[in-house]
């Protein structure tokens, strides 16, 4: 039976006592679709998952306060540059398995094996169906074409998703020119950057803005939704998945390491190694209406079809991110 536990005492204490029959996972992903698949593994390896969940920067600001008596065996959070800060804050070992080496494509894993994608999301451009995009807009770098001046909504710049798109560009066009793109987008915002994904997506439907950008699995949770609302923001949208003439589209992912003072190493291993079967992937990925890093995607993100995208490694977006938030900076993207 899963247990969500409660206390770091019961934790410790279960570490102690219990070390080889139990996995002790930190989780900033909070879907019943996880539990789930954490009940199978529970089921089909006699191993008790107990589960911490939280916010990605408080679980790890946990483990690194809790240092070499941590109970925690499994970090799982979203996006590669919180996944790449955690390694350098030395949440992470790396391991060696044959099963993720041949599961997790070699661009949405870390080079060293410190952490591997679970589940992708693609950044697509999306705009208002009743108003076309202008002939040959179909790259991120067309979004800072003059053309579309007044006509450009887009979250802030300090969130996450658009800081690890950022960290991509400059990877492919280098600094000077990344600063450039931001620039030019910001000389083409409708209004100043506010909101979430799902924000962006209705002002687009609305047509306060024309044109966005946003992550697959917020259109996804639309096109799943029972409300008259949220089909009527559907169907005023039209979805392009950007630069499919070229290196691809940008994606990111949910992922998951082995803690650097795991009690339970093994078994941690064996859990993660799970997260990559073909059951597991189908309902980590539902869960949160991304696609799996195994198979095809199943679920209202199917329905946008199928994508190139870019296989630049996911790590370059942690290691640009500094740089990142500069060039944001300097181009006036608040």
């Amino acid at each position: 039976m899963l247990r969500k536990a409660i206390s770091l005492t019961l934790l410790l204490i279960g570490a102690v006592t219990a070390a080889a029959t139990e996995v002790n996972v930190y989780s900033a992903r909070h879907y019943d679709t996880d539990l789930a698949l954490y009940e199978r593994f529970e089921e089909t390896t006699g191993l008790a998952v107990n589960l911490i969940e939280g916010g990605s920067d408080a679980l790890m600001e946990r483990i690194a306060n809790e240092g070499e008596f941590s109970p925690a065996d499994i970090l799982i959070t979203v996006d590669a540059g919180r996944l790449w800060r955690a390694q350098e804050k030395g949440l992470f070992q790396p391991i060696d398995s044959a099963v993720l080496a041949e599961r997790v494509p070699a661009h949405l894993r870390d080079p060293d094996g410190h952490w591997f994608g679970l589940s992708k999301r693609a950044r697509v451009i999306v705009h208002n169906k009743a108003a076309s995009l202008p002939d040959g807009v179909g790259r991120y770098e067309d979004l800072a074409d003059e053309r579309l001046k007044g006509q450009v909504c887009m979250r802030s710049s300090g969130n996450i998703y658009n800081l690890s798109l950022l960290g991509s560009l400059i990877e492919h066009h280098g600094e000077a020119a990344a600063t450039a793109w931001a620039e030019g987008v910001v000389a083409n915002f409708a209004r100043p950057p506010q909101g979430n994904d799902t924000a962006q997506l209705r002002a687009v439907a609305a047509g306060e803005c024309g044109v966005t950008i946003a992550n697959t699995y917020y259109i996804g949770r639309l096109l799943g939704s029972d409300a008259a609302a949220d089909q009527a923001v559907v169907e005023g949208l039209s979805v392009l998945f950007p630069n499919q003439a070229g290196r691809g589209a940008h994606v990111n992912i949910s992922g998951a390491g082995v803690a650097r003072h795991a009690p339970n190493r093994d078994a941690a291993i064996q859990f993660l190694e799970y997260l990559t079967s073909d059951f597991a992937q189908r309902l980590f990925a539902e869960g949160n209406n991304e696609y799996p890093v195994v198979g095809a995607a199943t679920g209202p993100v199917a329905q946008l079809g199928t994508f190139k995208e870019d296989a630049v490694n996911a790590a370059v977006f942690g290691a640009n991110q500094a740089l990142a938030v500069k060039v944001f900076d300097r181009a006036g993207w608040k």
